[in-house]
């Protein structure tokens, strides 16, 4: 009877070795995995993820960047020259955008800002600001919906109403650079903005900067942006962020500090000439 007992004990136990064994086997394995390993599963969707597993380097994707190249649609450039690409993602006007754009205009970095209907028709000064002082304003759709449940027609007609709204506000076309809203995608979604003449910008950088009842402090800010910062990145930030106004331009000092300078999104490899609306 003890034989036996100490047989079971030992089952036990084996079986418990084994299954922390394959755990954590699982999970190196997992965390090996390189960016060009991850691509597209035939019909994917979902929303835009990032990975970050090193300091300094660029972050696992959801995709490769020749997957994403296939739909016109980018994230980062790869390289390792220390360049980043300014994005800032605008839903509504709280009081921030000016302080970022003088700190733009302080460090003669250009950005591009993805705008919504409600910021063009709340705040057409800003924006009017944003193309005079060089910076390309993108499409982020009107209505900000989940943009992976329309069809062609409806997806024409959620960009194309923005489109229309900054012809008649600016008086010039809008640049056909796309960011889809929620960071939510599929496949047919990207074919779509495709075939609709624009190209896709998804990010390598960003933070939770968009919770406006739990902003970070300035320390959890950098730490963040400075840590996870890397060559080639497309960064993402909110201008609804009242960190973001108050850190932006230490912020760009910092990453000057560290050797970086800011190119426009135009200026990525693979990026194809600006696209304007018809």
């Amino acid at each position: 009877m003890i034989v036996q007992e100490n047989l079971k004990a030992k089952s036990v136990v084996l079986v418990l070795v084994l299954f922390v064994g394959a755990f954590f086997l699982g999970r190196f394995a997992a965390q090996a995995v390189p960016a060009a390993a991850k691509v597209f599963q035939p019909g994917a969707e979902g929303n835009w993820g990032l990975s970050f597993q090193e300091e300094g380097q660029p972050p696992v994707a959801n995709a490769s960047f020749e997957e994403m190249a296939k739909y016109d649609a980018f994230y980062a450039e790869d390289t390792k020259e220390k360049v980043l690409y300014l994005t800032f993602d605008c839903g509504f006007e709280n009081g921030n955008t000016p302080l970022i754009l003088d700190a733009l205009k302080k460090h003669d970095a250009k950005a591009t800002f993805f705008i919504v209907g409600n910021y063009l028709t709340t705040s057409p000064d800003l924006v009017k600001r944003m193309a005079e002082e060089g910076h390309i304003v993108g499409n982020h759709s009107y209505h900000h919906p989940d943009m992976t449940k329309m069809n062609k027609e409806q997806f024409s007609k959620e960009l194309g109403e923005l489109e229309s709204l900054y012809k008649q506000t600016v008086g010039e076309p809008m640049i056909k650079y796309y960011r889809p809203p929620q960071g939510k995608y599929s496949e047919n979604n990207l074919q779509i903005a495709k075939e609709l003449g624009y190209q896709t910008f998804f990010w390598s950088l960003a933070y939770v900067d968009w919770n406006q009842d739990s902003q970070p402090t300035h320390e959890e800010a950098f730490d963040k942006l400075l840590k996870r910062v890397h060559p080639g990145a497309i960064v993402l930030l909110h201008n609804t962020s009242k960190t973001n106004g108050e850190i932006i331009d230490e912020l760009l000092t910092k990453w000057e500090q560290m050797g970086y300078t800011f190119r426009s999104l135009d200026q990525l490899p693979g990026v194809k000439a600006a696209k304007e609306a018809d």
